[in-house]
């Protein structure tokens, strides 16, 4: 019965996921999407805008770069920017020609700084646990998205910035990138997953000790801790952990994008479940693959020897 109700929970996931690689977009259905995309959420919009997002183009077609921008406020996590990068994540979700995501500051020295604190004392008590939903249903978004994530930490991410960076797939950090869930300094506790995905992330001890704390630590004993997947030394502009995300992004664009996706489900959801039903969900997957075009096309290539040119389909 257990195997039977976990299977039942996968597939519902699973119809969620394949359900945007099974559609046919037209061609003027994607071009009016991107359009749209492009206006909102242009990286050359209005002074001041809280997010922006960048459709890359030429050889980076398919990388989208959410970048954070509230300079004044450190990234800190505002209705507004809640709002804004949840009409982003929900933009790109539906958009099978994103091939992987690069989430970012805009703001040098800093990620993002957590909970904006000066709007949260505003907000009357019965409004901080609405506040906080909304918060973590938009860090859960984010960990659901199909394609790739990469979290650029190019400097402080804290309590839930660091919650934000988790539930990428990826996380890259500069060495003196400031990292912790410090949310027991202020007698309340990580409220947007921190305490589910950071022991599993790290460990169990480990997470208890950095929450207990409330601790704070750089880039080089994050690396050590497998918090993040890469440690690289700070340039003078201040963006080396978003070049190295680019870099990766650029290695992952090649391959055939469906298979990436049903890579990244298989990994997701049977990690939370045993080995035998893991291996039935990874069987799933596999045959998502198998009528695609891409496929066809991955053979076609090695036998004539050259790239394969994917195209999700």
């Amino acid at each position: 019965m257990a195997l039977l109700a976990r299977c039942r929970v996968f597939s519902q996931a699973f119809r969620g996921q394949t359900a945007t690689l099974d559609g046919v977009c037209t061609l003027p259905d994607v071009m009016q999407r991107a359009v749209c995309s492009m206006r909102r959420y242009s990286s050359d919009s209005k002074a001041g805008e809280e997010l922006t997002v960048r459709y890359l183009d030429g050889d980076d077609s398919g990388i989208v770069v959410f970048g954070m921008n509230r300079p004044k406020a450190k990234n800190a996590i505002s209705k507004n920017l809640v709002k804004m990068m949840s009409e982003a994540v929900e933009s790109v979700k539906k958009n099978n020609k994103v091939r992987s995501v690069i989430l970012c500051s805009m703001v040098p020295g800093v990620f993002c700084a957590g909970a904006d604190l000066k709007e949260r004392a505003k907000m009357h008590q019965s409004e901080v646990g609405p506040f906080v939903s909304k918060a973590r249903a938009l860090i859960t978004e984010l960990g659901h998205l199909p394609m790739p994530t990469i979290a650029a930490i190019d400097g402080a991410a804290l309590g839930g910035g660091l919650e934000m960076a988790l539930s990428c797939d990826i996380r890259i950090a500069a060495t003196t990138a400031k990292m912790g869930l410090v949310e027991t300094k202020l007698a309340i506790i990580p409220g947007a997953g921190g305490t589910q995905r950071l022991p599993r992330t790290i460990g169990v001890s480990l997470a208890k000790e950095l929450i207990f704390a409330a601790r704070a630590i750089d880039g080089t004993e994050a690396k050590a801790l497998g918090l993040v997947n890469h440690a690289v030394e700070q340039n003078d502009s201040g963006d080396a952990a978003y070049l190295r995300a680019l870099q990766l992004a650029r290695e992952f664009n090649p391959q055939g994008p469906i298979a990436i996706r049903m890579a990244k489900l298989a990994i997701n959801q049977g990690i939370e479940v045993d080995l035998t039903t893991g291996l039935a969900i990874e069987e799933a997957c596999y045959a998502q693959v198998i009528p695609t075009k891409d496929r066809l096309e991955g053979l076609a290539a090695f036998k004539e020897k050259r790239p394969p040119r994917y195209k999700g389909e």
